[in-house]
């Protein structure tokens, strides 16, 4: 499996619980788990790198343990617990800082743990209901979290006692009545101290900390559904988010405006992921389907389709091969799952065409088109 591991520039994560490596250059896909012993508990919620040369990656399921993948070896090489318990929820993110590793959980909990142990050195409590937590790429020691009726609040590792920035919500409506806060996804905006936000109320959100205000410096709308996720594409003043209903779409942060959409998917986008120096930008769902979409020409240069639903994705900084545009490559050698399995037992039953009835005027017609001809033959 080492050979194949070696080959993949895109790793996603599924529902039934099975890492899966996505080979662009040789339109292949594999997937790295024992097979024998799959379940709901083993659900793949987060991904990320364990490593700078991008050699590991970090496996973050709902049973609460994360597990090691070596790319190099094509196998998992350590298992840890993470204090994963039904009460404290699923992942909602996970990070290296130096040698430690970082986890946050729906309820709240944010946990720096020290290399090779089961015990935590650090824990925050950053509020019930946190759906998303992410780590600042210049400053691997601050992390962002946010969540339902759970504002952004951006945190530092180094003084965990109280959150570097704390958003403000907006001013009431017309109505004098609260506006909801539904923080779904963030990412900071590279070369400054900005970071942006979709909610679960379709607006994307942009906040500036070095300013005097906490409520955001800009905002926008896109659509009219949840969005569920967002990426930053390289050296660009845009941002790419996704929706429940398979939209998605670049927005720009200067003004806030819809620069284009990116077309064909049929499920809500749970993954998303912009490559960190090349125009391309992959997302996955619902559909079960892994797609590469171009942000210069926003065409589709593959999709993959991986048999299972999928909830996060995982893209290498390297090169991408370039594939046909619009080829679709399936993997090879995978459990159909629960549902596969049902349809499959079902019997294909093959239905006849009804005829068409004659009606009474057809039958006239034909009748007197038959006494037309007889009379014809007759006088000849």
């Amino acid at each position: 499996m080492a050979d194949k591991s070696q080959i993949c520039t895109v790793w996603v994560g599924s529902e039934t619980g099975i890492l899966k490596g996505v080979s662009l250059s040789k339109k292949q896909a594999f997937n790295f788990c024992e097979m024998t012993c799959l379940s709901r508990d083993q659900e793949v919620c987060v991904l990320s790198w364990g490593d700078a040369a991008e050699s590991e990656v970090l496996v973050g399921s709902v049973n609460g343990t994360v597990k090691t993948f070596s790319a190099e070896k094509g196998k998992f090489t350590e298992t840890r617990q993470c204090g994963g318990d039904a009460a404290g929820g699923r992942f909602t993110g996970l990070a290296v800082a130096g040698t430690a590793l970082v986890t946050c959980v729906e309820t709240g909990r944010l946990r720096l743990w020290k290399e090779e142990s089961d015990a935590h050195v650090v824990e925050i409590d950053a509020g019930r209901s946190v759906c998303r937590m992410r780590q600042d790429a210049s400053r691997r020691h601050r992390v962002a979290t946010g969540g339902k009726e759970n504002g952004l609040k951006i945190w530092d590792l180094e003084r965990p006692d109280k959150p570097v920035f704390a958003a403000k919500n907006l001013r009431n409506d017309w109505l004098d009545l609260r506006q909801p806060e539904w923080v779904r996804d963030m990412a900071f905006i590279p070369d400054s101290d900005k970071i942006v936000t979709c909610t679960g109320h379709h607006q994307v959100r942009v906040y500036d900390p070095a300013s005097p205000q906490r409520r955001p410096v800009l905002e926008a709308q896109y659509g009219e559904y949840p969005l569920t996720a967002l990426s930053l594409p390289a050296g660009g003043n845009t941002v790419v988010v996704g929706n429940t209903q398979g939209q998605i779409a670049m927005l720009d942060l200067r003004k806030g405006l819809v620069r284009g959409c990116l077309k064909g998917l049929a499920g809500g986008v749970r993954g998303l992921q912009c490559h960190p120096s090349l125009p391309v930008v992959a997302s996955c769902g619902l559909d079960r389907f892994l797609r590469i979409h171009s942000l210069e020409d926003r065409s589709l240069q593959h999709k993959v389709y991986l048999k299972s639903r999928l909830n996060c994705v995982l893209l290498s900084g390297r090169d991408l091969e370039a594939g046909g545009a619009g080829e679709v490559e399936e993997v090879k050698e995978e459990e159909g799952g629960e549902e596969d399995e049902v349809w499959n037992a079902l019997e294909q039953v093959e239905e006849e065409k009804p005829k068409r009835k004659i009606t009474e005027e057809e039958e006239e017609s034909t009748e007197k088109k038959t006494g037309r001809k007889k009379r014809k033959k007759a006088q000849e």
